[in-house]
């Protein structure tokens, strides 16, 4: 009987796989990659046409006799590594490293873990496309020339143990940048008017002040924002027009990479490191009981938004089936890629069966799992439904001259979502709410006139969702290194996140500084987004890889030798706190660390006090009355507690108001929804009290926005 080897990356994945394939197949997972350029030396020949030199990784050799040994046995092997470029250079590394013929090796691709998806690749094996080899061999090779050459001079000139990375130095100096920007904002007072109508049927709304006499009102400062608002309280008020627009709200399109990590960053507060790992899980499979182990989504690493016929279809029958033909619009809709150089070798992200409801199957998974699969799939679902269909009315009222405007919106039919809504990270404008009816001429009442101060605010820091969207915006990496590059430039502690926004640290800003005097190349948004580029035609086999390495090399090659003559040493200060060591007395510093920011003596090694920062939130510790501080566990979970322990031992996983609950007397906390503080609950197990925010809390969180 003649058997087959096939090769796949992942234990998890081999598990999936050996299910479908039968007795008749050998499933071997490399367990990561095996060959690498060597840690200890640069290990690229620039003289030879930068030949790299490729070494197997340390303490990967047993493993790769277990797979020799293998290859040996087998009538065929299949190469089925991730259906990427690193997996394609993966495949590339194992035919070398085992002795195959490159001609003949086969090369398979699954796109979703699927028994029929995996039989039917089986039967249509490749060879190895060089030309996708050769892109990732050369943004390997292009990170190890930056790195290799780069650090040394970092080491020299600014600190030591420093590192330089090609594409996440980009993303530190956007984050840079951004700081410069917060830095030198000016802030601009305004105000707003509003007045509360109401009509002769009681029915009470809110118009903001539009214009004065049919111009733009002045409204920059107290004394003319009063005086507008005394006119608009004297005014008598009649509705003047009443204008309803028809309009569609059409579904986003499914998943890209990008997208999904937006998304589940903004949803469920994921890290992208954490969104692309359980990704992974729903991808290579997950033990659904009496149906066994399936891949419940299709490939993660993606930025196209291309969806199969069948797909379509078994979507377009659930949705008739559901909500009925009316939610389904008359053809499958057809969704352009988001960026022009988008690859489309995989389709978007969606679900290999719809028929798997989430709530279905959310037995078989953890939390985490489940939450992020429901996202995938009702965000497919949803773009294969009829678009919304939204009366948008606007309301302009005359005061004598004074023209103030409301504007609504009247959903006439939800359409996809019904399932399922985007989210954005942009500012939310003012609530558009449901109008009363109203018709031209008819009179209102006045009931209020509230003129309100504003100052306008600095651009926001990013959060993970909005520096992946301006990565991939810019053309900086591609979907499978958003989260590396994230995951990097913290390790390094170029950037730290405060309340889930990056800020740079000093030591970020100093780098950054230097690369941007001595290497504009390397930080230069659009020369990083050009290389992009130029890796995608080496792909495509309309660019060679050992030109386009050469080309970069030779600007940088003279860069380097200038920076090494003319660059003086940089001396980065760690930042001082008001806090006093109280075992030498010196004034701590901050410091970086796993789990963020803490403080640290800077008289080590002597002295090795170290102490986490912590930030009090304005309430009594309701045991003995001391103040309720921030604090990380040993996990990194943030929680709070009393700044007197040990002494006193009160904790709470959630923030305390500071107020008691009126049904019990135990103390409030307030409870977040994806992130955020969403309502107030009583901390007693078992007590149903519960209350909205109050306002005041729920302006700033606006604000904050």
């Amino acid at each position: 009987m003649t058997s087959s080897l096939v090769i796949v990356e992942s234990p998890a994945k081999a598990k999936t796989i050996g299910k479908y394939l039968g007795r008749n197949y050998v499933v071997k997972a490399t367990m990561g990659h095996f060959r690498d350029l060597p840690r200890s030396q640069f290990g690229v020949d620039i003289e030879k046409g930068f030949q790299p030199k490729y070494i197997t990784i340390r303490g990967r050799g047993a493993a790769l006799k277990e797979l020799k040994d293998a290859v040996k046995k087998a009538d065929r092997v299949y190469l089925a590594t991730d259906p990427d470029r690193e997996g394609e250079a993966i495949s590339w590394h194992l035919a070398e490293a085992l002795g195959m013929d490159l001609q003949n090796a086969k090369r398979v691709e699954f796109h979703e873990i699927t028994k029929p998806a995996v039989t039917e690749a089986i039967k249509k094996p490749r060879r190895i496309n060089m030309s996708l080899v050769n892109a990732q061999q050369t943004r390997r090779i292009l990170d190890r020339i930056v790195g290799y050459k780069l650090s040394p001079l970092l080491w020299s000139k600014v600190r030591s143990g420093l590192s330089a990375g090609r594409v996440q130095s980009v993303a530190v100096k956007l984050i840079v940048d951004r700081e410069d920007e917060i830095n030198a904002f000016v802030a601009e007072e305004y105000w707003t008017i509003h007045a509360d109508l109401a009509t002769d049927r009681g029915e009470s709304f809110r118009a903001k002040l539009h214009t004065v006499d049919d111009k733009k009102p002045d409204l920059s400062d107290s004394v003319k924002a009063n005086q507008l608002a005394e006119r608009a309280r004297a005014a008598s008020y009649r509705v003047q027009e009443v204008r309803a627009k028809d309009k569609k709200r059409y579904p986003a399109p499914p998943f890209t990479t990008s997208s999904l990590q937006q998304d589940a960053s903004r949803r469920l507060g994921f890290t992208t490191r954490k969104t692309m790992m359980i990704a992974q899980q729903l991808y290579e499979g997950l033990d659904l009981g009496a149906e066994g182990t399936v891949g419940l989504i299709s490939y993660m690493r993606t930025d196209s938004a291309r969806v199969s016929t069948e797909a379509q279809a078994e979507a377009r029958e659930y949705v008739d089936s559901k909500y009925g033909p009316k939610y389904l619009p008359a053809q499958a809709p057809q969704y352009k890629n988001k960026q022009a150089r988008a690859q489309d070798a995989h389709e978007a992200i969606r679900p290999t069966a719809v028929g798997r409801i989430p709530d279905k199957i959310k037995g078989y998974l953890t939390r985490d799992q489940h939450r992020l699969y429901k996202l995938i799939w009702e965000r497919f679902v949803a773009s294969q439904m009829a678009p919304a269909q939204i009366q948008a009315i606007t309301a302009d009222i005359d005061a004598g001259g004074l023209l103030f405007r409301a504007t609504g919106q009247i959903i006439k039919f939800q359409g996809f979502l019904s399932l399922y809504a985007e989210s954005t990270d942009e500012e939310k404008g003012e609530d558009e709410g449901i109008l009363p009816e109203m018709h031209d001429g008819e009179k209102l009442q006045l009931q209020k006139v509230e003129p309100q101060q504003h100052f306008t605010q600095p651009p926001p820091r990013f959060t993970e969702a909005m520096l992946v969207r301006t990565l991939e915006e810019k053309g900086i990496g591609r979907p499978s290194t958003y989260a590396p590059i994230i995951e990097t430039i913290i390790k390094r502690n170029y950037v730290f996140l405060e309340s889930k926004r990056f800020r740079p640290t000093e030591l970020g800003e100093v780098v950054v500084r230097v690369l941007e005097e001595h290497f504009p190349q390397i930080v230069g948004v659009e020369f990083t987004a050009s290389m992009e580029e130029k890796l995608d035609k080496i792909e495509d086999g309309n660019a060679d890889w050992v030109q386009v390495l050469a080309e970069f090399y030779g600007p940088f090659e003279k860069d380097l030798e200038k920076a090494e003559q003319v660059l003086e040493k940089v001396e980065v200060k760690d930042e001082e706190s008001e806090e006093v060591c109280e075992h030498c007395g010196r004034r701590m510093v901050f410091k970086h660390g796993r789990f963020g920011r803490f403080l640290a003596c800077p008289g080590y090694p002597e002295c090795k006090n170290t102490k986490p920062i912590q930030r009090q939130i304005g309430v009594q510790c309701p045991d003995c009355g001391g103040d309720v501080v921030e604090r990380r566990s040993r996990k990194g979970r943030l929680f709070y507690g009393c700044n007197k322990y040990p002494e006193c031992s009160f904790v709470s996983w959630d923030e305390p108001t500071g107020g008691r609950c009126p049904i019990c007397n135990h103390i409030l906390v307030y409870k977040k929804v994806r992130g955020e503080k969403s309502f107030i609950a009583c901390s007693e197990k078992g007590c149903s009290y519960r209350a909205k925010l109050p306002m005041a809390e729920n302006e700033a969180k606006e604000n904050q926005h």
